[in-house]
């Protein structure tokens, strides 16, 4: 289709090499989204849509590689007609038009859809959407034929939310504690914490979700928290990015500026690498 900017396989050990070289940190990342996108677009007939849902703290990389993903799929990444991004806190703001919402959204998506069967949905911070909302999009998720006319099968959906960093945060920290390096640590080791923290809170919008009793999510990818050499790797990055020399003592103050936890050993950033940029402007 028109809408994909490079031929499958291109595709493909593109964006493993950038994840490889460009994302800190998250080795089940990798792993996770590659899986998912190569089996996705080996399938000329998928049975339902490509279902991920990305979970950790703030500034471990879940927007990055949402848009990183687009890049590769779409040209022209986010701006790219096909690319459909909700935010809860600028699209769906108010509670008490929750009705009005779930029409919309319906409509968009189908809309969408029917335009053009290879999409991307985007829907950011999960946890701040009201609940009941998101389950109006579950008749594009699941695999049954066909949906108001349109082939929908072809479309990718991204769940992001901070819900479940928390968990993550304390597994990972449980197993560091357990001399158990971040690098071994599997799926396995996660998705009950992650699936309990994000399923089955009240305050999140997929409690009690048909998405969930469904099994309509087909990936949960963790990003798990960053340690100081991690900080460190976003700072080169980042000076590089702007033209500005790397300088040693200037990486070691902007990865000392920010705060780790715990309180006592201060083992991983507490903000990621979210605030990496505007240290260095105050270092320049």
């Amino acid at each position: 289709s028109a809408a994909f900017s490079k031929s499958r396989f291109d595709f493909a050990s593109g964006l493993e090499c950038d994840l490889a070289v460009n994302l800190v940190g998250q080795p089940l990342v990798r792993q996770q989204v590659m899986k998912a996108v190569r089996e996705f677009l080996e399938n000329r007939n998928p049975v339902k849509p490509l279902v991920m849902s990305f979970h950790g703290s703030t500034g471990t990389g879940k927007t990055y590689v949402s848009s990183m993903l687009v890049r590769y799929l779409f040209q022209g990444g986010l701006r790219s007609p096909y690319v459909h991004q909700f935010s809860p806190v600028v699209h769906f703001p108010h509670a008490e038009q929750v009705e009005q919402y779930k029409e919309n959204l319906k409509r968009w998506i189908q809309g969408n859809l029917t335009n053009c069967g290879r999409s991307a949905f985007l829907f950011e911070e999960m946890d701040k959407m009201h609940p009941g909302l998101i389950d109006v999009i579950i008749p594009f998720l699941g695999p049954s034929w066909v949906v108001y006319g349109t082939n929908y099968r072809k479309a990718i959906f991204i769940f992001v939310s901070s819900a479940g960093g928390e968990q993550i945060n304390e597994m990972t920290l449980d197993l560091w504690r357990a001399r158990k390096d971040r690098e071994e640590i599997s799926l396995q080791d996660l998705e009950p914490a992650i699936s309990k923290a994000v399923f089955e809170n009240p305050q999140n919008g997929f409690w009690k979700s048909g998405i969930i009793n469904e099994h309509l999510i087909d990936f949960i990818v963790p990003f798990l928290p960053l340690k100081r050499h991690h900080v460190k790797q976003c700072v080169i990055s980042e000076l590089v990015q702007q033209g500005l020399e790397v300088r040693p003592d200037v990486v070691q103050e902007v990865a000392d500026s920010i705060p780790y936890f715990p309180e006592e050993e201060k083992i991983f950033s507490s903000t990621g690498c979210k605030t990496v940029a505007s240290w260095i402007s105050f270092f320049f």
